[in-house]
């Protein structure tokens, strides 16, 4: 997932021995670009700038997470257009939100987020809001300095204001090693939280702790669609009724 517009991507790629249980009794054992029957979709970023939404949904996109904020200064200048461009093209969208946990609290970044876009309504075509958590791009601190206790109740403390203002808990976006590293292998959000795991590579590989399953998958970085590659975990009817909620 992207940082702010200025800085380069950040990802932490995580080796992977086993492959995952499937939400929906779906195995994907094979290299993504196979598998056709999952709905695929995307993520972008203001890196993506304008995006032809008509040629992404003919090339098979079906949703999109937007990047609306980061920290509780940064909104994305290219939001409103590519959130309403990829509604009026058919795809089902959501906003996701950038953690910076050592520059503000959970509660406030979350407030900013969802008073910038990352709203979310039962109208089946709006994902619930989503938490982009990785590790830090900004400095040495990988976990941005909190401890691990620190940072679960960062997290719940973002996720208890996302819900308070909009009946969703939010998405959570992450990869294993992060996940187990700095919230200390933490299994209070899984029962929950819906996973999207960030994983490139032929399988999701190992979950973080707390998950028995993933339900986005962005298994690359780069492909036919613009920005990141997703793939949800289960059939379209099943990505609708996530939305619904």
């Amino acid at each position: 997932m992207a940082c702010n517009h200025k800085s380069s991507r950040h990802r932490a790629r995580v080796a992977a021995a086993s492959a995952a249980a499937l939400v929906l009794g779906t195995v994907l054992a094979e290299v993504p670009a196979a598998a056709a029957g999952p709905p695929r979709g995307h993520d972008v970023s203001s890196h993506q700038k304008k995006i032809n939404w008509k040629s992404a949904k003919s090339k098979g996109a079906t949703f999109v997470y937007v990047k609306a904020t980061e920290s509780h200064t940064y909104r994305n200048p290219h939001f409103g257009r590519q959130y309403t461009g990829s509604r009026d093209a058919g795809l089902i969208r959501g906003a996701y939100h950038f953690a910076v946990p050592n520059r503000s609290s959970g509660k406030k970044q979350a407030a900013f987020f969802v008073r910038n876009g990352g709203g979310w309504s039962a109208d089946g075509r709006t994902l619930p809001p989503a938490l982009d958590i990785e590790y830090n791009p900004y400095g040495r601190k990988k976990c941005y300095g909190l401890s691990k206790a620190g940072m679960v109740h960062w997290i719940k403390s973002f996720s208890d204001e996302v819900k308070r203002r909009t009946g969703r808990r939010p998405v959570i976006y992450t990869t294993t090693h992060w996940w187990n590293t700095c919230t200390g292998r933490s299994k209070a959000f899984g029962a929950d939280h819906a996973l999207w795991l960030a994983r490139y590579g032929s399988s999701p590989g190992p979950l973080p702790a707390g998950w028995k399953y993933w339900t986005i998958w962005q298994y690359d970085n780069g492909g036919r669609l613009p920005g990141d590659q997703n793939l949800f975990n289960g059939s379209m009817k099943r990505l609708k009724a996530f939305a619904r909620g």
